[in-house]
């Protein structure tokens, strides 16, 4: 059964650009375009993987990682944190991230950093 990724983005082609790129590596996909849509979506179905935006028109991605690593039923999905402002370290530690990835990023790179969180 193929893993399950959240995408929470809310740049259209970067969303876009992220789920075909998922999806092709044959992960099922998910996205959204805001926090309380994914908030919301996390309720009925837990993925494997979170990758979230810093920045959402409705939320704070790392408050909302924050809320995931505190919560008994998700602390174990891991989440990265994809940011273009953000620096790295400060992320991991202020929203217990499990890893991050700064924008602009390589495809590669990108996949890389998903492949290490959901181990085959």
């Amino acid at each position: 059964m193929a893993k399950r990724i959240h995408i929470v983005e809310d740049d259209e082609d970067i969303r876009f650009i992220v789920e075909y790129l998922l999806r092709d590596e044959n992960y099922d996909v998910e996205s959204f375009g805001g926090a309380k849509e994914f908030i919301k979506g996390i309720q009925n179905d837990k993925p494997d993987l979170i990758i979230l935006d810093v920045m959402l028109p409705d939320g704070n991605g790392i408050a909302i990682c924050r809320d995931l690593k505190t919560s008994s039923e998700t602390l174990h999905i891991p989440v990265i944190i994809m940011s273009a402002h953000a620096a790295e370290k400060s992320v991991l530690e202020e929203a217990c991230a499990d890893d991050f990835i700064s924008k602009p990023f390589d495809l590669d790179y990108f996949l890389q950093r998903v492949k290490k969180q959901l181990p085959a």
